[in-house]
């Protein structure tokens, strides 16, 4: 993962264990096959696709009181 991205990120959910948690379930969504919504260089891992997708607001939290906290595609 590239610093950059973190820190991008991190400027659009300040929660540490949130963005964690965005970023995990969007990297199983990305493994699994989903298309990136932001544009990607080769030179990005899927992290980064998950970390550059936070940090454009593409993604954002919502809370259920069902099923705890989810994101989806904004």
């Amino acid at each position: 993962m590239k610093t950059h991205y973190i820190e991008e990120a991190a400027k659009v959910v300040p929660n540490k264990q949130q963005l964690i948690n965005m970023v995990s379930k969007r990297l199983r969504e990305l493994s699994a096959g989903s298309r990136p919504m932001v544009e990607v260089d080769l030179q990005m891992g899927l992290a980064d696709v998950a970390l550059a997708e936070i940090a454009a607001g593409k993604l954002s939290m919502e809370a259920s009181p069902l099923a705890g906290e989810s994101f989806q595609a904004a």
